[in-house]
């Protein structure tokens, strides 16, 4: 039987793989605004989808995950790759509806309380104080970073909407996920996952302009987007998933948006106003009441 200092250690090396999985999240905007004029919004998603599906099958090719007789339930892997892909469309179109400042605000920060709801109906996942501790502090840090870069900020109503669908799609199909890991490897459910989701979003490359591929930046760009922050990422996260909760994981993902304010400071040389400043120091304070001493994750 396992120790629970045994416990302990796993989750917490399981908190530090999901850090470092958002961290490489936060990249995508950076990399996104380095695009080719001409890469609209969807056929990036979809491309990144397409790239990162093609390199997570390869990586569970070479490493046998996928050569186990096992069945998948149909169920929960349609429901992976169908949240993964609505999840692309539906951040998009709220960013172009409502604003990149209130978009990223509303989908980051309603998907560790919908994903605390969710784990809690679906797995009988209890998150406890801690959670409920970290994810308010989180989510306030992101409240102020997002609103801090002054300027008025575009309420839409269908854009709010439609934030909130990527806010529930994120969590629905990290729940999905973690249902999916028991008895498989994180690279096969990862690859099974993110190729239904690039075939779901295949008709959108059907028409498309896709010229700007053609550009060497433009290439560069998807590689990073579909390898680094895709196939990598979510390799790191499928593996803390393993030994971290669907409410806790959620939350540890608001490193992404840390990351982000970070890359646009030190790379693209973005004013941190007084207001985003407060915002990133909550926003760190939420994540460290869950990455010290992280107990064992509770059980369903």
């Amino acid at each position: 039987m396992q120790s629970s200092n045994d416990t302990a250690v796993q989750a917490k090396g399981g908190i530090w793989l999901i850090l470092m999985a958002a961290m490489l999240w936060g990249t995508t905007g950076t990399a996104q605004a380095l695009a080719p004029t001409g890469a609209s919004s969807a056929t990036v998603g979809a491309m990144r989808l397409a790239v990162g599906g093609a390199a997570l099958l390869v990586v569970a090719l070479a490493r046998g995950g996928l050569t186990g007789g096992g069945r998948w339930p149909l169920l929960a892997t349609a429901s992976a790759g169908g949240f993964i892909a609505t999840y692309q469309l539906a951040f998009f179109a709220a960013v172009k509806a409502t604003g990149v400042a209130v978009g990223t605000m509303v989908a980051i920060g309603s998907s560790p309380v919908l994903a605390g709801i969710l784990a809690f109906l679906v797995r009988g996942e209890r998150p406890g104080r801690r959670w409920f501790a970290a994810t308010v502090v989180a989510v306030a840090g992101c409240v102020l970073l997002s609103g801090g870069g002054g300027g008025g900020l575009n309420v839409n109503p269908l854009g709010i909407a439609l934030a909130l669908a990527a806010g529930g799609s994120y969590a629905a199909y990290a729940l999905a996920i973690k249902s999916l890991l028991a008895g498989r490897s994180p690279e096969a459910v990862m690859a099974v996952a993110f190729c239904v989701g690039a075939l779901m979003l295949a008709p959108l490359l059907v028409g498309a302009d896709l010229g700007w591929l053609a550009n060497p930046r433009g290439a560069l760009v998807i590689l990073h987007l579909g390898v680094v922050a895709t196939a990598v990422s979510y390799i790191l996260f499928a593996r803390g998933l393993k030994t971290v909760s669907v409410a806790n994981a959620v939350t540890l993902s608001l490193a992404e948006p840390l990351t982000a304010t970070i890359l646009g400071v030190a790379v693209v040389r973005e004013h941190l106003t007084p207001t985003a400043l407060c915002g990133v120091l909550l926003l760190f304070s939420g994540l460290a009441i869950l990455a010290v001493n992280p107990r064992r994750p509770p059980a369903p």
